[in-house]
């Protein structure tokens, strides 16, 4: 019997779907029309013979099959195109920058543009992950700059600011009396942020439990926006459709960032990447 073989043209829509968080803004990162987005997304349904991504209102909302496969898209696409890279050799000038889910919106499109601004015409890649295995891709040579958190990775790298936290919840969400916990959703352990979340409202005498967690943060933002819980969030940029920033809990303090280069990358290149970073992360004022 014939195995089912999952398209490499649809993964790369579905990865695109979670990390813009739906079909519009995949499709526009991609360069493919909305429909061909959608095909892609059945053909996966098709394989796998179950739903991976349903309407929710305005937005999308990952099923815990499509969670599941958008974990093992990462890793067959980082496996597919390091291939491509190292077999064929037909890319050209390319740099691969890698970075971590958290504000990954707002990094990729600042590090491509300080990126070309130095090499005019290069290709830009992206691989988002989590931060121990951007270090591990950056260390073997198969991404050349990565953005990550610093406490989630054994190697430190050279700092270059912190990320802003945020909570955030649907709107008019508020949690439920004390002595009650409050509801999280998180990343699935290990995580800096849910740490950093927990570890919080622990010492300012808050209660907590984690009543979501998914292993990648599209699979938060759908929790998240059913209204079971609050997430603690990047704050650089827009909100997340569908959730707003809370402010009825302790602050939280930046998370550090690192970025780290491949041994050999080219200087002016990792400067001015770094400085691209360091400009987002730079507090206002």
């Amino acid at each position: 019997m014939l195995q089912p073989v999952l398209d490499i043209v649809a993964l790369r829509s579905l990865t695109a779907i979670a990390d813009c968080g739906g079909f519009h803004r995949a499709a526009h990162s991609l360069a493919l029309s909305q429909s061909a987005v959608s095909q892609h997304v059945r053909r996966l349904e098709k394989t796998l013979g179950s739903r991976v991504v349903e309407r929710e209102g305005r937005g999308t909302r990952f099923t815990p099959e499509g969670r599941l496969l958008v974990e093992q898209a990462r890793r067959i696409l980082a496996v597919h195109d390091e291939a491509v890279r190292v077999l064929l050799d037909t890319e050209g000038d390319t740099v691969t920058i890698g970075s971590t889910e958290h504000a990954a919106d707002q990094f990729l499109p600042r590090l491509t543009a300080a990126v070309q601004e130095v090499r005019p015409g290069c290709r830009v890649r992206f691989r988002i992950d989590r931060s121990a295995r951007l270090v591990e891709a950056v260390e073997r040579g198969s991404v050349d700059v990565a953005v990550y958190v610093t406490e989630a990775a054994a190697t430190e790298g050279t700092p270059v600011g912190g990320l802003p936290l945020t909570w955030h919840a649907t709107p008019g969400w508020a949690p439920p009396p004390a002595p009650a916990p409050v509801p999280l959703v998180a990343i699935e352990d290990p995580c800096a942020i849910r740490r950093r979340a927990i570890a919080t409202l622990a010492a300012h005498g808050v209660a907590a439990t984690v009543v979501g967690d998914a292993g990648y943060l599209a699979g938060v933002l759908d929790v998240a926006r059913t209204g079971v819980g609050v997430a603690l969030l990047a704050a650089v940029g827009p909100a997340p459709d569908g959730l707003s920033p809370y402010d009825g809990l302790p602050s939280v303090t930046p998370i550090p960032m690192s970025a780290l280069a491949r041994p050999g990358a080219d200087p002016e290149t990792v400067a001015a990447a770094f400085e691209a970073v360091r400009d987002l992360l730079r507090p206002a004022g």
